[in-house]
């Protein structure tokens, strides 16, 4: 790393040198062995922090002996420290615990505001604070036995028993290669989650296709298709009965079709991004409307699942068709400029990287992105509630991690292959190129988002570390609808990239943001929004019930003579393990 003075100033001192030295280590270990760009650290900011440092841990230092003189009156009244890892009375209590608690926290604001004052380009900024706050997190005294109160109290409690048990759960997670955030034990896909009842009427090399029996009477016309990531699996829209996407939709009425993508193995690691178009949404909706009937279906994709549906209709609208007649969004990126914090870690370095050892052009053929990997990087955007947290929950002290339907749906991963991957990042996150008209040739067509020709609903979370809500918007512009609905509805919730989904009605919580106006920019649209208590799906169950068409009796029996039922949902596909 290269952290120097500002030109015309006299050379850093050595606590500048210092911390380039740990930047540039922190760094090095992020990207695998990559330079740190050139950095400077102005001086007067280096003097500022060292003189704010000083003060306030002298007067850290002076309050605790101040509470340590016999009879003081601070004795009663330990210091607040703010933060939710050292919230319980063990930290306070204990003035050895809680002057390290202080000394923790001032050291890591530090730090962080050095981070902050580093002269630099924005991406070489944003990735030493993303270094600075893993390293910071990660040194919490929280996190190690010795110097938590909370976890040593416990351990003279239980005669040390918390420790074996601790030591039990880190054994058995080190088997599993993750550390445990829910008790994996308490749950099973078609069994407590993922249980609403369907059949899988179609399946190919990559996806299974499941109708769900419909739950009322009459159904409307046109089906419903929803597209889910690939990068998970399809049942967080099936956690649970009262907070299932798919059953919600199934009882409004829509006869709904869901696609299973597969854990790919070894035997599809050569598959690519037009692999994953043509064998995924085009097969799909060719069935759905083989299966039904209809010659336009109603459509959805969350997060990636709607990049790769609006791939798709732009591949057939390029081919003349135009099989949608609504496309519902839900999380999901067309623009990739804004990325939020996933921007760190893309540039053609690590992007070349990726195709030297898993792309089409590895030297041993193309490879497979392990599951445990992607949930790795993603768990460690959110460390302390995500990582930290469970190794001192789990280890430490001994608990086992409560059950939680959302969470173990987080820790089943899914593999990717490496060519479908490496097209993604290149042509999506690095290049940008989806937004641009004819810029990129999917199946063998020009994609230009703007022929598809369908009324689209935008649905995008506030908190969104993943698809930044501001990047949700950019979408807007790129699709043009048609003469029934020129433009597009756009709907902002609460919360984050799940949480902020998967938020039905009944529970009555969160709220979310309205405006029928279109300004150019995400700031203008907020601005004049409207805050209504609540879940967004009312919102979206309205906007749907136009496209649905008439009320038909409700079929039968799934699938028909050309696509038979295969096997009960959720199907096979989504049980098995990366």
């Amino acid at each position: 790393m290269s952290l120097k003075p500002n030109p015309g100033q006299e050379k850093a001192s050595d606590p500048t040198d210092a911390f380039g030295v740990a930047m540039g280590d922190m760094w090095r270990a992020m990207t695998g062995g990559a330079a740190l760009p050139a950095a400077s650290l102005p001086l007067s900011s280096l003097a500022q922090l060292q003189q704010d440092y000083l003060k306030q841990a002298t007067e850290m230092w002076n309050g605790s002996l101040q509470r340590l003189q016999p009879g003081a009156q601070a004795a009663s009244q330990p210091p607040a420290l703010g933060d939710r890892r050292f919230a319980a009375t063990a930290w306070a209590g204990n003035p050895a615990a809680a002057f390290t608690a202080q000394m923790y926290l001032l050291n890591a604001r530090t730090l962080m505001q050095m981070a902050d004052s580093l002269e630099a380009d924005a991406k070489t900024k944003a990735r030493v604070r993303f270094a600075v706050q893993q390293w910071v997190d990660a040194a919490s005294p929280s996190n190690f036995l010795a110097l938590n109160p909370e976890a040593l109290a416990k351990a003279v409690e239980t005669k040390g028993e918390s420790i074996a048990h601790g030591m039990q759960h880190l054994l058995e997670d080190l088997k599993k290669g993750h550390v445990s955030q829910t008790d994996e034990t308490v749950f099973e896909v078609g069994r407590n989650v993922a249980t609403t009842e369907g059949t899988v009427v179609f399946e190919n090399a990559l996806m299974q296709l499941i109708e769900y029996k419909p739950l009322t009477a009459k159904v409307y016309e046109r089906p419903m298709l929803f597209v889910p990531p690939c990068i998970n699996k399809f049942y967080i829209l099936d956690l649970q009965p009262d907070n299932s996407v798919i059953r919600h939709t199934v009882a409004q009425g829509h006869r709904t079709f869901v696609i299973s993508w597969r854990n790919p193995d070894d035997s599809l690691k050569a598959m690519g991004w037009d692999d994953y178009i043509e064998q995924g949404p085009l097969a799909a909706i060719a069935a759905v409307q083989a299966i039904t009937g209809a010659e336009q279906i109603n459509t959805l994709g969350f997060c990636v699942g709607g990049t790769i549906l609006s791939t798709a209709l732009a591949v057939l609208a390029a081919r003349g068709e135009q099989p949608a007649h609504s496309m519902t969004l839900l999380t999901t990126l067309l623009d990739f400029e804004h990325t939020g914090i996933l921007d760190i870690f893309i540039d053609e370095q690590m992007v070349k990287l990726r195709e030297m050892t898993l792309g089409e052009q590895a030297p041993g053929g193309p490879g497979l992105l392990k599951g445990q990997e992607l949930a790795t990087t993603f768990s460690f955007l959110r460390p302390n509630d995500l990582v930290w947290n469970y190794v001192v929950a789990n280890y430490l002290k001994g608990e086992n991690p409560p059950p939680f339907d959302l969470l173990y749906w987080n820790g089943d991963s899914t593999n990717l292959p490496g060519p479908m991957y490496c097209w993604y990042l290149r042509h999506t996150y690095l290049q940008n190129e989806l937004k641009q008209p004819g810029a990129l040739t999917v199946c063998g067509e020009p994609v230009d988002l703007g022929k598809i020709k369908a009324p689209v609903f935008i649905y995008a979370s506030r908190e969104d570390h993943i698809v930044p809500w501001m990047s949700a918007y950019a979408s807007v512009p790129l699709l043009k609808g048609n003469a029934r609905a020129p433009k597009v509805k756009f709907v902002l919730g609460a919360s984050g990239h799940i949480a902020g989904v998967i938020n039905p009605p009944a529970k009555g919580k969160r709220s979310h943001w309205v405006n029928d106006k279109l300004p150019a920019t995400a700031e203008e649209w907020f601005d004049t929004a409207t805050e209504v208590p609540g879940s967004w799906w009312p919102q979206w169950t309205e906007w749907l019930k136009p496209y649905g068409g008439k009320q038909v009796p409700a079929p039968k029996a799934p699938g028909n003579r050309q696509y038979k039922p295969i096997e009960p949902a959720p199907g096979r596909y989504v049980k098995a393990k990366a």
